[in-house]
């Protein structure tokens, strides 16, 4: 069977990290993600708040980096979870089992957070794209004489 699904929107909040009783870091977060098509009658876009759930370092990753209101990809499997209300009424709810979260803007400029192109769930020793310094030592070098036109 195939469960898989990415969706791209902005987080409604900051990320909830929370621990587990044996340590297990686990965020909770929302996406909001704009529908493809605008509705007849008013001609606007809807919008779908869709729950997110991240373990381990992926929950770390996007409690440390992410923040509301930052674009975010998200790739995971859809989950529903069957539970019972305090007045005793039986409720489903759909959420998104995260295996990765990409960044999905540019780094802000303001210095809050910070931004990457970078998948969660890797080392934490990774370097930012943008903090290259543009130095000898970043591996690029400038194009004196490109015309802009494509070899091919």
């Amino acid at each position: 069977m195939l469960n898989h699904i990415i969706v791209m929107g902005r987080l409604t909040r900051d990320p909830e990290l929370r621990h587990t009783q044996s340590g297990t870091a686990v965020a909770s977060f929302t996406v909001a993600v704009d529908r493809d098509f605008k509705d007849k009658a008013t001609g606007e876009r809807k919008t779908d708040f869709i729950d997110c759930v991240a373990w381990r370092s992926t929950g770390e990753f996007v409690a440390k980096y992410f923040g509301k209101g930052r674009m975010a990809v998200v790739e995971g499997r859809l989950q529903l979870r069957d539970w019972t209300e305090k007045e005793g009424n039986k409720r489903r709810s759909a959420e998104i089992l995260v295996s990765s979260v990409y960044f999905g803007d540019s780094k802000p400029k303001d210095g809050s957070g910070s931004g990457s192109e970078t998948k969660a769930g890797k080392d934490d020793d990774f370097q930012l794209p943008g903090d290259f310094g543009g130095g000898s030592d970043s591996g690029f070098a400038e194009l004196m004489d490109d015309d802009g036109d494509l070899p091919f």
